[in-house]
């Protein structure tokens, strides 16, 4: 069974990859996956997209970011955590409630596209709770040896549908549907 409902986009988590299996580097770089992803390699996915729902970790990561390196219309930014920042960060919006909440509330703000899923911890919560439609991701030419895992190990098995492969450049786009 889908949790595609009528007037819901699907729930994609999306993610860079190196070849062995790495999202962030050590200590959660980023500058190598960025250089890849500088120019708009698969525009049609931010066209899909409709909002954000990352967690804590990827938020302070992309925080610590050069502006140039974070630029993508996503649609609004919602941040799952258990302990909220304080001061002002405009443009997102925080959630500390149950994560099949957070899940419902960045999906109606994305108007009927897509909610993308980001953070290693998080995406495998959602695939782990059964809230994911489909897997997108992005293999980067790279064999980065250490950094942070594509899920968690608490993931466990996660059947997928292979559903389109596409290239641009050096970067080969996947994409998954989840198996119910």
């Amino acid at each position: 069974m889908s949790t595609t409902q009528a007037g819901l986009g699907a729930v994609v988590v999306n993610r860079s990859v190196s070849v062995d299996g790495f999202i962030a580097g050590p200590g959660d770089d980023m500058s190598w996956a960025i250089r890849f992803m500088h120019e708009d390699r698969f525009p049609e996915v931010e066209a899909r997209t409709g909002a954000m729902l990352i967690g804590r970790r990827t938020h302070d990561v992309s925080c610590a970011m050069a502006p140039e390196d974070t630029e993508y219309d996503g649609g609004p930014v919602f941040v799952l955590t258990h302990r909220p920042p304080e001061g002002a960060h405009p443009g997102v919006t925080f959630l500390t409630g149950a994560l099949a909440d957070a899940v419902a509330t960045a999906r109606a703000a994305a108007g009927g596209k897509a909610l993308e899923v980001l953070g290693a911890d998080l995406a495998s919560q959602c695939l782990q709770q059964g809230l994911v439609d489909e897997v997108l991701v992005y293999v980067l030419p790279v064999l980065l040896g250490d950094g942070v895992r594509f899920s968690t190990s608490a993931l466990g098995r996660v059947d997928l549908e292979p559903v389109e492969v596409q290239t641009s450049g050096p970067v080969t786009m996947l994409r998954f549907r989840v198996r119910r």
